[in-house]
């Protein structure tokens, strides 16, 4: 399925290269329970690990930063690609969650996947229990299409597989 030719909504936050400098700032981000889930380690173990953005390789080719008119570092969205897909991850800064950002904030993301990859589906995954985040991906044109249990550090968890489909957004 190809995205080419769909008008994208104006954006109001861009997407740009997630620096070191930003990457450390992402690292210290704390989520309040239960979606301190989504936090990350530190920053020094994520660079001794090598791990996820704190590998400059990773970093530069699957992370973004997402800022917002003002130049506020506000988020951030990992392109993960597969065959003939992207599968986006995101988080938006705890502070600003529940704050009416999240569908504007999700389609900017979804442009620059397009932008990346514009013959790619794409999709992303999401906790079962996260209704906050599934109402958001919804309204920002995701729909539910797959359920299965995922392997992650804390164990088994169960999770939707959401696919963007153009024509639900609302």
């Amino acid at each position: 399925m190809s995205h080419s030719g769909r008008t994208v909504p104006q954006q109001r936050f861009n997407v740009i290269p997630l620096s070191e400098t930003l990457a450390e700032q992402l690292s210290a981000w704390r989520y309040e329970p239960p979606f301190d889930f989504y936090n990350w380690t530190t920053w020094q173990v994520m660079l001794e690990l090598g791990i996820e953005f704190g590998d400059p390789d990773i970093r530069n080719r699957q992370y973004a930063a997402v800022t917002d008119a003002d130049g506020q570092f506000i988020g951030f969205a990992q392109f993960f690609p597969l065959l003939g897909l992207t599968r986006i991850g995101l988080g938006l800064r705890p502070d600003l969650c529940d704050r009416g950002l999240g569908v504007p904030f999700v389609q900017a993301i979804v442009a620059e996947a397009v932008r990346r990859a514009p013959a790619d589906e794409i999709d992303l995954e999401v906790h079962t229990w996260n209704v906050r985040a599934i109402r958001t991906y919804q309204r920002a044109g995701f729909a539910i299409t797959d359920t299965y249990a995922k392997k992650t550090p804390a164990g088994l968890v169960d999770v939707y597989c959401m696919c963007y489909l153009p024509d639900e957004a609302h």
